[in-house]
């Protein structure tokens, strides 16, 4: 083995010049006009710009790439965002990367270029190898490709090899890909999910007896308050400001944010959709902002909920007969809140008592609230405590099962939740793989597989050798990145289904594959796919661009041939025409129909949409073994910092989704031309005697061991004292591996402890 090989640079500095310039107060307007122009038309020309603008988002169109955040009913001419247009740019380019490419740049050189430029070489169009003891990646044909992946697999104990997946599949591939993996004879499935929202599905199962959210589109037009917490809707979910303006302006709803810090995207919004917001008129959204100090969410939530409960009266009661009749656990729940001290809240959160007095008096005041959330509750140790804090709170007015009302977990990306309803998961429930089984008189394996976390150990173990990727960029995106890589590589085999070339592509096991897939804005022939949105709503996806590549196949084409190659032979398994599958989608829903509930008549719902079953929201019914919804208990965090150390959390910048990297700017927090950027209060940094734009190393103290980055710019920002922020993935080297949250295993990137010196 070459040792050059080996030689990669996982995060790249550049040497472009930072610019801190002035923030904007608000988010879009016409400068996210102007941007989403130039990214679209540079890369697609005017009249291929023009035809996939027209079609994203809706009704027979197809469904952005982007995030999970539903459509309305009536949709406008421009149902996209500003990040919506950036990942289409990429995906509807008209720049190919052709053979000569890999021929001229190693995987050693290519590891050396940083993620914006990797981005920005256009779109793969052919199948790729890297063969042992290579340094470059040649083309390949799909034949061989299929025939050398499925000689891997077949030779192989099952439970060593591992099946990841990303939130861009469709619920056709997704339910593929799991019932090859479980027909193969294993649950190893760990998805993106692991590293997101998994803490909310935990929570909200817990606790209300179902992992998603419990609200609809339709519920932020009833809302009398609307909390936005630990999320940056503005780079994040863009169109949900649509949903925010339109409560707050035509309906009664009250906006609160509360996050460490108040985003341009929940303080104001001029609409790009109407003249007004064209012109940069904007409309305020969050009426206050609450600047809760890093992992302080569960003290502050026990704040507020104190507050509630000593204020509660006869003109603002709490519901007492949903706490009766639909609750647990409410007089030992209310015991335990009044007796923590107002002291150790105030302390663990940063918050003032008077501040969470008031936000208790206007959720009283409120018979409609919903509370929102993203990875700012979901990347802490103690996660799964934040969001059942939150739901203790919307027990207490019975703000479950009713119009306005409700808990919205939103999802990052745009079919994470139909994943896991397709049953993308490490850890299956029992009546998944019971309904499974009836659908193909089979017994499917039962024993869990491992999540993302564990993934990584076990290949860090030996214990993986092949290892599959359904989209995704798995190194960038994961935590603890040099241990990370080093585990990759112990694999006999990696391969990815994939769209652009990523970081992920150049850290691979002895051998590696790249197989191009048709993107969701490419026709798939006349085949339609569908997806889940962040509201369990299904709709159907068709995209209208010619394919960049006739090379290019479909997710669902490379899984089931990569199925039918690896499974041919094996008489104990049942059945599967996988060559039918690929061909007709609506056979594949046939089978998802038998299968999973809730989607009776599925092809026919499918054209006009159709919202899945949920018993909290329709029939206010928590399937919790207690047949009720449960107040849990929680202790307060010990955060427990040392005198010269920080709380530090990852955040993304607005020119960025997930790890996609669009350009090396962030507007919205007025910062240009760097990436490798720590964000801290003023007074910290005169504490320290640090200036504007110097370089420092930032170390993380996880249980003893550390882990560095260098050279990373400090800009002062309103952030709360201790508290600093950088961008992932530059700073995913400092989240060490086991330092991941109680239950779900969601890696802690909100909540670091980190030290701080001059590089």
């Amino acid at each position: 083995m070459s040792e050059k090989r080996y030689v990669h640079s996982l995060c790249p500095e550049t040497n472009d010049e930072l610019v801190v310039g002035k923030r904007p107060k608000g988010a879009a307007g016409p400068k996210a006009v102007y941007s989403s122009g130039k990214h679209i038309f540079s890369k697609m020309g005017l009249s291929k710009g023009v035809q996939i603008l027209k079609d994203v988002n809706q009704k027979k169109g197809f469904d952005c790439p982007g995030c999970a955040w539903p459509d309305p009913e009536e949709r406008s001419f421009a149902e996209f965002c500003e990040n919506g247009a950036k990942a289409l740019a990429l995906e509807g380019t008209e720049k190919t990367i052709p053979a000569s490419f890999f021929k001229k740049h190693s995987v050693e050189e290519l590891s050396q270029k940083s993620d914006f430029w990797m981005s920005q070489q256009g779109r793969l169009a052919m199948p790729l190898y890297l063969a042992k003891d290579s340094s470059h990646y040649k083309e390949v044909k799909w034949d061989e490709a299929f025939h050398l992946i499925a000689n891997a697999l077949r030779g192989l104990e099952p439970n060593r090899a591992a099946f990841y997946t990303s939130g861009r599949a469709s619920n056709e591939a997704a339910y593929l890909y799991q019932l090859f993996v479980r027909l193969y004879g294993t649950n190893n499935l760990p998805d993106c999910s692991n590293m997101c929202h998994e803490s909310s599905g935990v929570a909200l199962g817990e606790s209300i007896g179902i992992g998603k959210g419990t609200v609809t589109l339709e519920d932020f037009n009833k809302a009398e308050l609307i909390l936005i917490v630990g999320q940056n809707p503005g780079t994040n979910h863009p169109r949900m400001l649509t949903a925010l303006q339109k409560a707050t302006s035509e309906g009664e709803a009250k906006v609160v944010s509360i996050n460490p810090l108040f985003e341009a995207g929940t303080s104001s919004f001029a609409n790009p959709q109407n003249l007004e917001g064209l012109l940069g008129v904007e409309t305020p959204l969050a009426s206050s902002h609450i600047p809760v100090r890093i992992n302080g969410d569960v003290a502050f939530f026990k704040g507020v909920i104190k507050a509630v409960l000593e204020k509660a009266n006869t003109s603002f009661p709490l519901d007492e007969n949903f706490i009766k009749e639909k609750t647990k656990g409410f007089e030992e729940f209310k015991e335990k809140a009044l007796e923590t001290s107002w002291d150790d809240l105030v302390e663990g959160c940063g918050v003032q008592k008077k501040v969470m007095e008031e936000l208790a008096l206007t959720y009283l005041k409120s018979n409609k609230t919903i509370i929102c959330w993203a990875m700012g509750l979901t990347q802490h140790e103690n996660a799964v405590s934040n969001i059942q804090e939150i739901v203790n709170l919307l027990l207490l007015k019975g703000n479950f099962g009713r119009p306005g009302a409700g808990a919205c977990p939103v999802r990052g990306h745009s079919n994470v939740q139909g994943d896991r309803t397709m049953g993308i998961h490490e850890h299956p429930s029992e009546s998944f793989l019971e309904n499974l089984g009836k659908a193909f008189n089979f017994s499917f394996p039962k024993e869990p597989g491992y999540n993302t976390v564990e993934t990584i150990k076990a290949m860090e173990e030996n214990k993986i050798d092949v290892f599959f990727s359904l989209g995704g960029n798995f190194l960038s995106a994961t935590p603890d990145t040099q241990r990370t890589a080093k585990a990759i590589q112990n694999c006999a085999l990696t391969a990815q289904v994939s769209i652009n070339l990523n970081r992920s592509h150049l850290i691979t096991g002895k051998e590696a594959f790249i197989l191009p897939c048709l993107a969701r804005s490419e026709k798939d022939g006349i085949q339609a796919v569908s997806v889940e949105n962040s509201m369990s709503y299904v709709h159907s996806s068709k995209g209208n661009l010619e394919p960049i590549s006739s090379e290019l196949k479909s997710e669902c084409a490379i899984i089931s041939e990569i199925a039918e190659k690896t499974l041919s032979g094996r008489k104990e398994l049942p059945k599967v025409d996988w060559k039918k599958l690929r061909s007709h989608y609506s056979l594949i829903r046939d089978l998802i129909e038998k299968s999973i509930p809730g989607f009776k008549d599925y092809n026919k719902r499918l054209e006009d949409g159709f919202y899945l079953p949920h018993s909290v929201r329709d029939n206010q019914d928590f399937n919790t073994p207690e047949g009720k919804a449960l107040f849990t208990l929680h202790g307060l965090p010990e955060l427990g910092l040392k005198k010269d150390q920080y709380l530090m959390m990852t955040i993304r910048t607005h020119d960025q989704f997930n790890t996609t990297i669009y350009d090396n700017n962030d507007r919205y927090r007025g910062v240009y031309g760097q990436r490798r950027i720590i964000f801290m209060n003023p007074l910290d940094m005169e504490k320290e005697g640090f200036s504007e734009k110097e370089k420092l190393t930032i170390i993380s103290h996880f249980k003893g061991q550390t882990r560095v980055v260098k050279n990373f710019q400090v800009v002062p920002y309103d952030i709360p004292l201790k508290c600093t922020a950088t961008y992932f993935p530059e700073s995913n080297e400092l989240v060490h591996l086991e330092n991941h949250a109680k239950k779900s295993y969601t890696p802690v990137s909100k909540s670091l402890v980190v030290t701080l010196e001059r590089s």
